[in-house]
């Protein structure tokens, strides 16, 4: 039989006495939210894990800052599809009760993964704006040595937020009020400006989308008034780039604004049972997100796709390299017929070289 859901603050208060009281989830709802863990998890991390190697592997994008801080974001993703998955479901289906230490550790983990993804997101997004805003002098501001540095101004920062918890600003009264009735050993205070921070961040995103769809207008608006155009040119090219950047919001705030939500509202309010059903929900979406974010950002750049092909076909050179090796009777050696080579980025032909879009060269085109 499935537990009493208290239907009172007063009775919510007296049930956490023990990690019990967090792992609300029903049947039902085990099945579903770990069916998405463990379709989302191991997509999560492949998706994550390809775009990293295509990076590492390809040296005219490991060169290039835009191209840095998509590596952050992929990380971070590897990073939340590991431990999110795994926490989650050791905690929620299993029912594994861990001590704080370890709890906190685990969560730490979790916090450090989904910080930086959004984080990395909005060097993305400031990056995409300098790009456009200062397209003469872009190359100048973001340099691969700044890119670098930012990187890891973020990632010492959210490393040191999301272990906090662990150094000791936790819940002082164990697992009754004052702690969240989300995540057992949290202090509201932390959770409060964990999620105050995390809402700073999408907002600064959405400002810096917000501009890039403002300049874009303006600077299509100027190339149609000098050249005579009729205007149809940039009414299709602001409705790309609506689309495109309205596609990559909605699905941030679809995936995040729910979550943050209920950690906002477990601040002032003490959450009911039903609540923390829906914030267990709620929180795999930020998984999604996690999934969806090469999608977005990754796979759509021509010039990724391109370096992605030609790994694959070096790969297939050396793999039927390997296979003819493979074949050959003992005591042959290669002839220049059947000799392999793998072929490197510098000697793919003209017409397949690689270009940068980048927002700046869209609009101008």
């Amino acid at each position: 039989m499935e537990r009493a859901v208290p239907t009172s603050p007063t009775a919510a208060n007296r049930s956490c006495a023990n990690l019990e009281c967090y792992m609300v989830l029903m049947q039902a709802e085990k099945t579903a939210i770990g069916s998405i863990c463990f379709l989302a998890g191991p997509f999560t991390l492949l998706e994550n894990a390809l775009v990293l190697a295509v990076i590492a592997a390809t040296a005219t994008l490991r060169r290039r800052p835009t191209y840095l801080f998509i590596a952050s974001i992929a990380l971070a993703d590897v990073f939340a599809s590991c431990f999110f998955t795994t926490s989650f479901l050791d905690f929620h289906l299993f029912q594994h009760s861990d001590g704080p230490t370890a709890y906190l550790f685990k969560l730490g983990g979790v916090t450090m993964a989904f910080t930086s993804s959004v984080g990395s997101l909005l060097l993305t997004a400031l990056d995409r704006y300098l790009c456009i805003h200062q397209a003469s002098s872009y190359k100048v501001l973001v340099t691969r040595r700044r890119a670098l540095l930012c990187l890891l101004i973020l990632w010492s920062a959210t490393i040191f937020i999301s272990f906090l918890p662990l150094m000791g600003w936790r819940c002082p009264t164990g697992l009754t009020p004052p702690c969240s009735r989300l995540f057992p050993y949290i202090n509201h205070g932390y959770l409060a400006c964990w999620t105050s921070f995390a809402l700073v961040l999408l907002t600064l995103i959405l400002c810096a989308y917000a501009l890039i769809l403002w300049k874009a207008h303006r600077h299509e608006s100027s190339m149609t008034s000098h050249q005579g155009g009729t205007g149809h040119a940039r009414m299709r090219m602001d409705i790309r780039l609506a689309r495109t950047f309205g596609l990559i919001l909605l699905i941030l705030v679809g995936c995040w604004l729910p979550a943050l939500s209920f950690m906002l509202a477990d601040v002032s309010v003490i959450l009911t049972h039903t609540q923390q059903r829906a914030f267990a929900f709620c929180s795999t979406l930020c998984l999604v997100n996690s999934a969806v974010n090469p999608l977005l950002y990754a796979l759509r750049c021509r010039e990724l796709r391109v370096a992605l092909l030609q790994l694959l076909q070096r790969l297939s050179v050396i793999g039927r390299c390997k296979k003819t090796t493979q074949d050959l009777p003992p005591g042959i050696h290669f002839t220049e017929e059947i000799s392999c080579t793998a072929i490197t980025e510098h000697e793919i032909p003209a017409n397949g070289t690689m270009q940068l879009h980048s927002v700046s060269e869209m609009v101008n085109n």
